[in-house]
């Protein structure tokens, strides 16, 4: 299992679900609930895996510059835990909520960039293909159990 296949693959959900919320208004509570909840469980998924497993296996093997990069991508998780905090908190219908929704896109959009470019680089210069391997497949079953799925799943 490629690391980087999981989690781009997550990415491009990510965008697509919040190119769909984006496109809600404030009179589609229901979807918009919908797709959040969605979104909320395998955003805290995906951020767990990379947080438990990715990060720290880079962080270990990095000099300053690149342990940078890994400090940053917590950093910008934190932020998106704010967003979806508030987000979560204010009702679907409030004139707020879409613009809060945008605000989580565009920083999710920039963490991903910044991930798939810088990070993703510098994972691949530290860790060798079979530790990558390794940890794909450790992402992917703890990912399976953060979302209550088989390992067949």
């Amino acid at each position: 299992m490629n690391a980087f296949a999981l989690l781009k693959t997550d990415h491009e959900a990510f965008k697509a679900m919040l190119t769909e919320l984006e496109s809600t208004t404030d009179r589609a509570v229901k979807t918009r609930t919908r797709i959040f909840e969605h979104l909320k469980r395998q955003l805290a998924a995906h951020e767990t895996i990379e947080e438990e497993i990715l990060y720290p296996a880079i962080k270990a093997k990095a000099k300053t510059k690149d342990k940078k990069l890994v400090l940053e991508a917590y950093a910008e998780h934190h932020v998106a835990d704010l967003l979806v905090a508030e987000l979560a908190t204010l009702p679907a219908s409030d004139e707020m909520w879409g613009a809060k929704a945008t605000v989580l896109r565009e920083s999710l959009e920039h963490h991903i960039e910044e991930e798939e470019g810088n990070l993703f680089k510098t994972a691949k210069s530290l860790l060798d293909k079979d530790e990558l391997d390794a940890i794909g497949r450790q992402m992917k079953l703890r990912k399976q159990e953060l979302l209550g799925k088989s390992a067949s799943a």
